[in-house]
């Protein structure tokens, strides 16, 4: 299969690449071709621009992972825009060579995240449950999706990934905790009672070959563990799995006079559950988090 990928050098598409481009032909659109060769090996094409591409008739399938860390910075009205830019921008420029193709790809998988889904407390939400939401994070996903739907067509199915918190060492939010836990110095945040929707980066990648491979799925697809736990029980499991202390809490006042807006992100959570994978068939690896932690603790 001929596949562009797009945020191929980034944590989950780095993995992603690692696990497809022995058996698959990789695009990889990159700023610098040679650092993505550099990271991710020469048994692939890197090109710098979608500009190179006048249509995606050579292609079977595209993956859009592309997209500016949401949590790297305080937002603030520049940064929102950049976080907005570097999905919408080239998921529209994708939709147009999708226009443009005669033969366009069967298979477009594009990006998204839970922050679909706003802050809803501890009610279960699944793919079906109606959303309401004016948060920052709803109205991001909400467009990203919706240009990426336009490239639905019946030459070409979508499936839009609403990506949980991704545990992995290569990078993500565990690899920000890791060095206060190893420390003795982590804990949970705010009261702990927010609850985090997470997924081990091995069923991130599994459940996107999945998609791939899977002509009936099209829409969105949850991709989180099945078992979202509280802030203070994936604390209390880290730190155990360290053989640390876990009494350092962070108020949430702290956060939010540090991070402003995206502390939501932090002190507010999600319970969402990946109904639709799971009724297409898909099995999970990892559905604890302890065995979740300790598989990837176990490398590090």
């Amino acid at each position: 299969m001929k596949i562009l990928l797009t945020g191929g050098t980034g944590f989950i598409g780095s993995r992603l690449v690692k696990h497809l481009q022995f058996s698959h032909e990789l695009t990889v659109l990159s700023r610098s071709p040679i650092k993505a060769y550099q990271k991710l090996g020469h048994n692939l094409l890197a090109i710098p621009s979608l500009k190179d591409l006048t249509d995606l008739n050579e292609f079977d399938a595209v993956i859009n992972l592309a997209g500016e860390p949401i949590a790297n910075r305080r937002w603030t009205k520049h940064q929102k825009q950049q976080i907005c830019n570097s999905r919408w921008q080239i998921t529209e420029q994708l939709l147009l060579l999708f226009q443009q193709s005669q033969q366009p790809p069967h298979t477009f998988i594009s990006g998204s995240a839970i922050g679909y889904y706003g802050t809803q407390g501890e009610q279960d939400l699944d793919e079906s449950s109606m959303i309401k939401d004016d948060s920052f994070p709803h109205q991001v996903c909400k467009q990203w999706e919706a240009i990426a739907l336009q490239a639905q067509s019946s030459h070409t199915r979508v499936c839009l990934l609403r990506t949980g918190v991704v545990m992995g060492i290569e990078g993500g939010a565990l690899a920000k905790m890791l060095p206060a836990f190893k420390l003795g110095l982590g804990g949970p945040i705010a009261n702990g009672q927010q609850m985090m929707s997470w997924i081990h980066i091995s069923d991130l990648v599994d459940a996107v070959i999945f998609l791939l491979k899977n002509q009936h799925c099209h829409g969105p697809y949850n991709l989180t563990a099945p078992t979202p736990v509280s802030n203070q029980l994936f604390s209390q499991t880290l730190a155990k799995q360290l053989k640390r202390p876990c009494f350092v809490r962070t108020p949430a006042w702290l956060l939010n006079t540090a991070l402003g807006d995206m502390a939501s992100l932090i002190t507010e959570g999600q319970k969402v559950l990946p109904a639709r994978l799971r009724e297409d068939g898909f099995s999970f690896r990892y559905k604890e988090i302890n065995h979740a932690l300790k598989e990837i603790l176990a490398k590090n």
